[in-house]
């Protein structure tokens, strides 16, 4: 039996960083999405998903593995993160799906609409909304969060959340998911992360309060949280230094980031009736050594 634990990229990483929100394919070292030792078994045959966030990071290793399992999908991307968005398309397609590609900004309402109507329209119907996209800019101190930064990130990853849950669940019948993307900044905290780590918490109560809400119409809702991702968000992070990309996720006891296809088949597992009928309103931490007791 192969083990890759050890193998993975480990820091230090080379000193990089890009302007927001980043792209894979600048990426050093790229991350790691194809997940070659996971084994499908059309777990998700037939289904149709919309995944945010679906160009690169976790989204991306999402979208392929949605594929791999029999969906067809849909992700929403910046317009500046088309290429990467590209790149999804091409591997999702060559696990045989669809893949259709909707460009927009989730800050805003009437997108978030609209998003959710073009994949219904796209896609034939819906029965997996993956709320994954997200905004982060670390602070050293509250008095360096405007009110502007602390509205924009509660934009893009609480709100977007709510407006793409209420507009898809009009389209979904029972047996369908909602999953979302958490961190675990939402279960330690973190000192330079005050606003991204309170989007978090607050994800996590409206995953937990809006699965009680839709069990009676057949509709499970359910998060993941990750520990530190090697993704594109990390160094196109204003207020990451070159040191903090540099270290990304040694002071895991794992001491290294996760790579986005070891986080995503959790994403397969809540979205699976043949592994998960039983549980909603959970939200997964994977911390890749961390503990909560």
């Amino acid at each position: 039996m192969e083990n890759r634990t050890q193998e993975r990229p480990h820091p230090p990483f080379p000193e990089q960083k890009q302007p927001e929100p980043g792209l894979e394919s600048r990426l050093k070292p790229q991350p790691e999405f194809e997940a070659p030792l996971y084994k499908a078994a059309g777990k998700l045959e037939g289904r149709r998903a919309l995944i945010t966030g679906g160009d690169s990071g976790i989204g991306r290793a999402v979208a392929v593995l949605y594929a791999r399992e029999g969906a067809d999908v849909a992700i929403q991307f910046l317009p500046v993160e088309r290429s990467d968005a590209e790149e999804t398309r091409r591997a999702v397609e060559a696990a045989g799906r669809k893949c259709h590609l909707i460009e927009g900004d989730l800050s805003e309402e009437i997108f978030c609409v609209e998003c959710v109507q073009q994949a219904v329209d796209l896609l034939g119907g819906l029965d997996i909304l993956v709320s994954n996209a997200a905004h982060q800019m670390r602070k050293g101190r509250i008095e360096e969060i405007t009110s502007e930064e602390w509205d924009r990130t509660f934009r893009v990853n609480v709100y977007a959340y709510f407006h793409l849950a209420k507009a898809a669940v009009h389209h979904m019948k029972p047996g369908s998911n909602i999953i979302a993307t958490s961190s675990e900044t939402a279960l330690l905290g973190n000192k330079s992360l005050l606003d991204y780590a309170s989007t978090k918490g607050a994800i996590n109560a409206f995953t937990m309060s809006l699965a009680q809400m839709l069990l009676e119409r057949g509709i499970r809702v359910n998060a993941v949280a990750p520990g530190p991702v090697w993704t594109p968000l990390n160094p196109s992070d204003e207020g990451a230094s070159l040191e903090k990309v540099k270290s990304f996720g040694q002071d895991t006891p794992m001491k290294r980031p996760a790579q986005p296809e070891e986080i995503a088949p959790a994403y397969v597992f809540l979205a699976s009736d043949a592994d998960s009928s039983y549980i909603t309103g959970i939200v997964l931490p994977e911390l890749g050594g961390n503990t909560l007791m």
